[in-house]
């Protein structure tokens, strides 16, 4: 089976502003002028969600979306340093991190940015040798664009026993979204299949065809153009929180990718889906007991939810 393709969602920095699409893409990903407009003329990039040819404009904190092709070969992972991702607890079984955002959990065709486990490599972590070679240790995920806590395992027994939690639906994994509106109830429990979207590959969609999946969320506190909410997730789909969101017609300010508005989230200086994974707890693989571990807003999202709440003031 030939891999699928990745998608690519940046937001434009303001020092490139009014440049043309292939050239603002061939400064943000680091390739030539030549396969940007090859991929722009192929229909593969979108501005703020609309296709774009290569010789349009761009506008700083506008968002950039492009399909990039599988490229043949093996996925390796590359000992890379990550800027801005705290360890948060370690002993001989695992790790807890708290990923920034723009750092993938591991490496995948498409992918050249920095990993979770590029980063730990290189800090000289020793992780589980289980799971296939580009994502060893790694029990669960988070998307590029989702910062928060995520465990990775070091030893064999870890990575096996914490897969069974997860797969057991025993791990608390609690999410804080601000999403538009006001969702109706203020807590519920959204409970519907996903799968891959029937048009576009890049994204998921609640489909009859999909996994089951379950989504329970609490108000925490209501704005006037948007809600704070506390999630917590019985499945863990891709995308989940923000495919089952945007269908519940409450998408996460900033993701643009599945329905949010972009004036909102320009207003709020914001250039990324605002969602955290603000607590992890699970049964420790070593002495079976509790754990625990927190993590709080990054500086971005605190600044939105500050620009938020000071509107409904």
């Amino acid at each position: 089976m030939s891999a699928l393709p990745e998608t690519r969602t940046l937001p434009v920095p303001d020092g490139l502003e009014g440049e043309r699409v292939d050239a603002a893409l061939a400064r943000m990903l680091g390739f030539s002028r030549t396969k940007a407009a090859e991929l722009a003329a192929a229909g593969k990039v979108r501005l703020d969600g609309a296709e774009v040819g290569k010789s349009e404009r761009v506008t700083g904190g506008s968002w950039i979306e492009v399909e990039m092709p599988p490229p043949p070969g093996a996925v390796t992972v590359v000992a890379e340093p990550v800027e801005g991702m705290e360890i948060v607890h370690d002993d001989d079984e695992l790790v807890v991190v708290n990923k920034p955002v723009g750092v993938a959990a591991h490496p995948s065709p498409g992918w050249t940015g920095p990993t979770v486990i590029g980063g730990l490599a290189a800090a000289g972590y020793r992780i589980a040798t289980s799971g296939a070679a580009e994502r060893q240790g790694i029990v669960h995920r988070l998307d590029v664009g989702t910062s928060g806590l995520m465990v990775v395992a070091k030893s064999e027994r870890a990575y096996s026993l914490l897969k069974q939690q997860f797969r057991d639906r025993t791990v608390d994994k609690r999410y804080h979204a601000l999403v538009q509106g006001h969702p109706d109830p203020l807590s519920g429990t959204i409970d519907a299949p996903i799968g891959r979207h029937p048009q576009h590959d890049y994204k998921w969609a609640v489909t009859a065809e999909g996994k089951p999946s379950v989504t329970h969320y609490d108000l925490i506190e209501a704005f006037r153009a948007a809600s704070l909410l506390d999630i917590k997730l019985e499945t863990g789909r891709t995308h989940q929180i923000r495919v089952h969101m945007s269908a519940h017609r409450h998408p996460c300010v900033g993701d643009l990718t599945y329905g949010a508005d972009p004036t909102l989230a320009k207003r709020l200086r914001l250039t990324r889906q605002w969602l955290h994974a603000v607590r992890l707890g699970f049964t420790h693989p070593g002495d079976g007991q509790w754990a625990e571990f927190a993590s709080e807003y990054p500086e971005d999202l605190q600044r939105a939810l500050d620009r938020v709440r000071a509107e409904s003031a």
